[in-house]
């Protein structure tokens, strides 16, 4: 029999390759990139692996870029449209999606969350000393003295990862704080074929390795769990300890983005199902989508790929975008992954625009070379002319004779803003003003420019350009004071941190929370300056970044904190204690501002509120999540099993009596009542809280009602013992929706809090009312 099969099986794969390949005669020959989702429960017992399968029946080897097996069963290729469009009705093939194109959401921080040394969460946590985050990013920098091994223990024994080796990365660049490295490129090289969407690795400014061109990933790194490195700063800002949230904790880097490329979805999920196999705890991925465009989660492999790392008990934050302050711009919206916003801290790099007539505007800087001192030079307006490459200081836009020792005003957008400074200056401009237009409102960040600048609010941009065109003679100069801490208030929600509501279910309030994200110091390249420019050649172990992506990596290393504290949390149980404990008022102890108003800031902005590390060690209570729960919320929201198992990895059982979105044991309450009722209404939610407190507790319910809106609660008391840890309780929430007065952003803001006798614990989630249809 062994005989027989082992010459049939030759002509068997033969006549099965010829009759499933699609012969490709006088077709579009133009090739893409497609994932795959296949039901790994339907591989013929013939083949040895799902590889095999793969290879004899869907495509040739050559054309496969990865093949997932843990967070997603499939595999991504390189084809054309008639070969995938044929695959599409393959039995076995529960979904296929075009790989995209994603982008970076581009030293006091610890101690602004409340982390002390020799105290609280990093002392219970020992510093998250042997958990292991995963970041994915732009590769490591692995010499600077933030990702030194010096003190700390073996490798956890659990650690199944490698460190890949390739260009000016060495097997000796990891150690036991880098405990692995590794790196992926088939994606991103497969788009760059004829017709793709990106230019080639250029490996004069890249490296085919972890090792890191672009500096976002260094950053991000250290940011979550860099050691402590002393006399730390960036070209003199921030001058200090720079140290990450959980410095013990070990790091494992996974290169998924490219300098100037972007990341490529085929790479993210390689690197989920690479990473979760590898054993890590916790995953960092400060990338979301540049279109601006949730798509839903069976559609979107970073929500995939999250399902599959929190299933088996993967922590995984990530970053809420940057395209605040408009509303519903927050992006990773999956219910299983934590979305992070960004605020200020109470550290601050102020600059002042001096006016020819004595008025003196408020701006920042980071700008570290010849200063002006004083000087008075010309200003000018490119933008007068009406010309709006020139108002914005694009690439070749501004007249070298107009613009010569003179000071230029340019409007932000369009290009980046260190981009803008180099313009001004090939243009023989001695400064810039760089103007925030309406959109930015007074939300301010720091660059390390290439000349003199500052930085300046919507209300301060105005005041000069208005100076300018009356003036005959306009003068200014630019004064950059340097770093000043103890700034208030703070934190401030940053302007360009993304909003709700939540684009895909606003059932589900997102962002989660925030954390600080504006100027914040990490470690940083040697392949490039700190203003991230080609032609920058200053060298620094630390720049100072802004961005959602700088906010995500602090959740993780609080993450890493509170799993090395409490090994037996799941991800749902970690990010229960991080929102339930959070903080919505500033250091003035007023509500948090909006850097983009000035007005209040809501839940919609902030979540939960911002991260308080504090706090987060011993929340009392928590909303404890399973998977099961999340596959009836994919049920609740209308997904097909065939939908779900595309997420999920196994066939859904949707019960007969669907189940309602809106009772996720989520962290935080959103009632949507229709747009068409005029009349009162009553939604009922019921959540469950288990106990990791004191085993005898007695919490009391406190709501504090949106204006218009009456919320009951049942019981308003929860009494457990060591034999009771769990309870539910029941919110009824009742508006009269033809007299609710919804705000500017379409809602109404209140909040229930459990607290036990001594206000020990106080256990807070927001509440969210507003008139929308579910979509």
């Amino acid at each position: 029999m062994a005989t027989f099969l082992s010459s049939f099986l030759p002509l068997f794969f033969l006549l099965f390759v010829s009759f499933n390949f699609p012969v490709s005669i006088c077709t579009d020959q133009t090739f893409k990139t497609f994932i795959f989702r296949v039901d790994s429960q339907s591989k013929p017992s013939i083949f040895p692996t799902h590889y095999h399968w793969y290879t004899s029946e869907f495509v040739e080897p050559t054309r496969i870029l990865h093949t997932y097996d843990t967070v997603f069963h499939g595999f991504s290729a390189s084809l054309t449209e008639t070969h995938t469009a044929s695959l599409r009705n393959h039995p076995s093939v529960l979904a296929v999606f075009e790989d995209r194109r994603r982008e970076l959401h581009t030293t006091r921080s610890p101690q602004f969350l409340g982390l002390r040394n020799q105290h609280g969460l990093w002392s219970d946590s020992d510093y998250g000393s042997d958990v292991i985050i995963g970041v994915f990013d732009t590769g490591v920098w692995p010499e600077r003295r933030s990702f030194a091994d010096t003190n700390l223990g073996p490798v956890p024994a659990r650690w199944k990862g490698v460190c890949q080796t390739g260009t000016k990365f060495v097997a000796k660049n990891c150690n036991r704080k880098l405990v692995g490295a590794r790196f992926f490129s088939k994606g991103h090289e497969a788009a760059m074929g004829p017709g793709g969407p990106v230019a080639g690795i250029n490996e004069t400014v890249e490296f085919m390795s972890p090792r890191d061109a672009d500096g976002h990933g260094t950053h991000t790194a250290s940011t979550a769990a860099g050691r402590h490195a002393f006399r730390a700063s960036m070209e003199g800002y921030a001058a200090g300890i720079a140290k990450g949230v959980a410095p013990k904790a070990r790091l494992a880097v996974y290169k998924v983005c490219w300098k100037n490329s972007g990341c490529f979805d085929s790479d993210i999920l390689a690197a989920f199902d690479t990473a979760v196999n590898d054993g890590v705890d916790v995953i960092s991925i400060s990338i979301g989508g540049s279109d601006g465009i949730s798509s839903p989660y069976y559609l979107d492999p970073i929500a995939i790929g999250a399902y599959g790392a929190v299933s088996r008990g993967v922590f995984v934050s990530g970053s809420a975008g940057n395209d605040g302050p408009n509303l519903m711009s927050v992006t990773n919206l999956a219910p299983w992954l934590v979305t992070v916003g960004a605020g200020t801290i109470d550290r601050n790099f102020p600059a002042d625009v001096i006016l020819g007539d004595g008025r003196k505007l408020n701006g920042v800087s980071l700008y570290s070379g010849e200063q002006l001192n004083g000087k008075m030079y010309p200003v000018v307006y490119p933008g007068k002319s009406a010309v709006l490459a020139a108002s914005l200081c694009m690439e070749n836009s501004l007249n070298p004779e107009a613009v010569k020792g003179k000071i230029v005003i340019c409007d932000r957008g369009s290009s980046p803003r260190v981009v803008k400074g180099l313009v001004v200056k090939k243009a023989g401009g001695v400064g810039m003003i760089l103007a925030n237009g309406a959109s930015n409102g007074e939300g301010l960040v720091g660059d390390a420019h290439v000349l003199p600048t500052c930085a300046v609010g919507s209300d301060e941009g105005d005041a000069v350009k208005s100076y300018v065109s009356s003036s005959a003679n306009p003068t200014a100069t630019i004064d950059v004071k340097g770093t000043v801490l103890g700034i208030k208030p703070a934190p401030v929600l940053a302007s360009f941190s993304g909003r709700g509501p939540n684009g895909l279910n606003p059932e589900i309030l997102k962002p989660d929370l925030i954390a600080p994200g504006v100027n914040i110091l990490a470690a940083w390249t040697d392949a490039i300056g700190p203003s991230g420019l080609d032609s920058d050649q200053r060298k620094t172990e630390f720049n100072i970044l802004s961005g959602t992506s700088m906010a995500c990596p602090h959740v993780s290393g609080a993450a890493a904190l509170l799993k090395s504290a409490h090994p037996d949390w799941s991800p749902a149980a970690i990010r229960s204690a991080l929102m339930t404990t959070a903080s919505v008022t500033d250091n003035k102890n007023q509500p948090m501002i909006d850097e983009a108003t000035g007005k209040w800031s809501t839940p919609y902005d902030f979540g939960a509120g911002h991260l308080n590390l504090g706090r987060a060690m011993d929340p009392g209570l928590v909303y404890d999540i399973t998977n099961n729960d999340y596959e009836n919320f994919l049920c609740a929201i209308g997904y097909t099993p065939k939908l779900i198992q595309v997420v999920t990895r196994s066939p859904a059982d949707c019960p007969m009596k669907k189940a309602l979105p809106e009772n996720l044991n989520y962290p935080s309450i959103a009632a949507l009542f229709p747009t068409t009722s005029k009349g009162p209404m009553s939604k009922m939610f019921m959540r469950t809280v288990t106990n990791v407190g004191q085993a005898n507790a007695v919490y009391v319910a406190k709501v504090e009602a949106p204006k218009g809106v009456t919320v009951t609660v049942k019981p308003v008391k929860l009494v457990f013992t060591p034999e009771v840890k769990k309870m539910s309780y029941w919110v009824t929430i009742t508006a009269n929706t033809k007299h609710l007065v919804l705000g500017d952003t379409g809602a109404v803001f209140g909040s229930l809090t459990w607290t036990d006798g001594n206000n020990k614990h106080v256990v807070r989630s927001p509440i969210v009312v507003t008139q929308l249809d579910p979509w």
